[in-house]
């Protein structure tokens, strides 16, 4: 799929045709500095979708379970109370 060794050989003639071998270098450059920033972006992208932003549902829900655990908390204190043997 990819070309190998002869075809590599075929497309740099071609493109030294085409573009001459002033302007060759500065299109080898130019595709290196689109590749780097392309990689660059994409793994932007990666860490940015990682950290998504909290809903106000998510806080909301999240706010709900801690009260939730702090009244289960405290029903379970208050039903250790002191006992009274008498």
């Amino acid at each position: 799929m990819f070309p190998k060794g002869f075809e590599w050989v075929v497309i740099l003639i071609v493109a030294l045709l085409i573009f001459g071998p002033k302007n060759l270098p500065k299109l080898g450059a130019s595709l290196g500095k689109t590749v780097k920033n392309i990689r660059e972006g994409m793994s932007t992208d990666d860490v940015e979708s990682e950290e998504e932003p909290e809903s106000e549902e998510d806080k909301e829900i999240r706010e709900l379970e801690a009260k939730l655990a702090e009244a289960k908390e405290a029903k379970a204190k208050k039903d250790e109370g002191p006992i009274d043997e008498d």
